[in-house]
């Protein structure tokens, strides 16, 4: 299963959800999931946000090697399940071939309409960041156990 966070800039909130799903999956054992990210209007090579930098860092998450990249059609054929942070990231994702398979993080890990997407800290201080981490971290978790609750088992080893 390979999994795509896709958010703006691909600097603060996909690189952190990148470096959560790689973690959780590890730490429950969940075999056969590989993840990446891209924004819809990154920079390619950037690196991720001082502050998302600070706070993956607070929780033991090094994002020190992220670079960032441009969503691509060849990007979203290669993932399984994208996930968004906000309804612009899917209809850009859709656009370029992702329709069926596109979601909004907060609605695949089961908020409701109108909480489900995430804000953008980018610009803020450091108080947004470890806010968006942890509203991340909620939704990393439930969007974890719903992939391998819905995977056969076979594609769990």
């Amino acid at each position: 299963m390979n999994v795509l966070f896709v958010c703006s800039g691909n600097v603060c909130r996909s690189p952190l959800a990148e470096a959560m799903l790689r973690r959780l999956a590890a730490q429950r054992r969940v075999g056969g999931v590989t993840v990446s990210s891209a924004g819809t209007a990154a920079w390619d090579g950037a690196p991720a946000s001082e502050g998302s930098y600070l706070v993956a860092l607070e929780h033991g998450l090094d994002l020190s090697a992220h670079q960032a990249r441009q969503i691509t059609a060849g990007i979203v054929a290669e993932a399984d399940l994208i996930l968004c942070m906000g309804e612009q990231h899917v209809e850009q994702a859709e656009a370029l071939g992702g329709s069926g398979k596109t979601h909004l993080l907060g609605s695949y890990a089961g908020e409701p309409p109108g909480n489900d997407e995430v804000a953008d800290p980018f610009g803020g201080d450091v108080e947004e960041y470890r806010a968006t981490y942890l509203r991340l971290s909620a939704l990393v978790d439930a969007a974890l156990s719903r992939l391998v609750s819905e995977r056969p088992r076979a594609d769990r080893e």
